[in-house]
């Protein structure tokens, strides 16, 4: 035992001499990517470290932080019945925007992709406009304005139904807010599928016809999808970081608090404790249950796209084995 101890400890001794060896080998390229590592540092790494410290304290800004350990997660978890509201809400916008508008941006991105190269230009721009034009908003509260001016009412009106309050009527609330943000979810993850698909050297697809694929989903199963891990794994990144941060779409459209806190969800919670009330501890606990949750669904859903490939290089390799035995015959 004390001999396997001193072999551990001495590779682990080695390990951190190649490794400093190796940076001062490589001290210029540490210094290229010192400010980005600066900027991390300050602006996302240490105000998490603070959020998790003060999520175990009183702190009203105006006064000290005062230490009240787990009273928080306490409060929160077990008194607090909007927040578990707001979380079942969290997960349904999660469970449903992230996946949806994950695979809508994929197909889309793919059959774009088919266009020539001046209409997949101007078919981008179109696709990507709402993720980041203010106007959405008004565009769907005019739609689903609750007055006789709004347009789904008057066609209710036209063909003899009630007008609807459909931005105040829990019934309808929630599928409408999907309905919206799965229409603004093409963003940055959209981008990086098109940019993607266009880096796939087209040599491979004609290579793949000659190992035997027979069709364009077998392309896209051996082909497209493998040499498109790296933007996957952003895209699904990206995805999961908008699903758990839906916030402004149920407030611009049903107000905060929305009607029976039909579309409250865990960020508006957050800013209505960290903005409105100024009790930043609480806040704290909420915005660090929140951050496990992503890195806990982030890490299924990196575990799932890592078991899809190694299943995809099998068949890939057991393909080109059949068709080679097919030759040979």
């Amino acid at each position: 035992m004390g001999n396997t101890l001193a072999l551990y400890f001495r590779k682990k001794k080695r390990d951190r001499q190649i490794a400093w060896k190796k940076m001062k080998m490589y001290k210029s390229c540490y210094l290229f990517i010192a400010p980005f590592l600066l900027c991390f540092l300050v602006f996302m790494i240490l105000p998490i470290a603070i959020s998790l410290v003060l999520s175990f304290t009183y702190y009203n800004i105006l006064e000290p932080p005062r230490f009240i350990g787990l009273t928080n997660y306490v409060n929160l978890l077990l008194a607090d019945d909007v927040f578990i509201t707001a979380a079942k809400n969290t997960f349904v916008f999660a469970g449903i925007i992230g996946p949806v508008g994950y695979l809508l941006s994929f197909v889309f991105a793919w059959l774009i992709n088919e266009l020539p190269r001046y209409l997949r230009a101007i078919a981008v721009v179109v696709f990507y406009a709402p993720a980041i034009s203010g106007a959405a908003f008004n565009v769907w509260s005019i739609i689903l304005a609750s007055d006789s001016n709004g347009f789904l009412n008057s066609i209710m009106i036209a063909i003899g139904q009630e007008p609807q309050l459909w931005l105040s009527n829990p019934k309808y609330m929630t599928m409408f807010v999907i309905i919206v943000s799965l229409w603004m979810s093409l963003g940055t993850g959209f981008l990086a599928f098109v940019a993607g698909l266009q880096g796939i050297d087209r040599s491979q697809y004609e290579a793949a016809y000659v190992d035997g694929i027979k069709n364009r989903f077998q392309e896209l199963w051996y082909i497209t999808l493998p040499n498109m891990k790296p933007m996957l794994v952003f895209g699904a990144i990206t995805a999961i970081a908008g699903a758990f941060n839906v916030s402004d779409i149920p407030e611009a459209l049903c107000g905060n608090p929305s009607t029976d806190y039909a579309v409250h969800t865990v960020v508006t919670h957050l800013k209505d404790y960290g903005s409105v009330r100024f009790e930043m501890g609480y806040a704290s606990a909420i915005a660090t249950i929140l951050f496990l949750a992503m890195i806990l669904c982030n890490k299924l859903v990196m575990a799932i796209l890592n078991r899809v490939g190694r299943k995809k290089k099998r068949q890939t390799i057991l393909l080109r084995a059949e068709n080679r035995k097919g030759e040979k015959r």
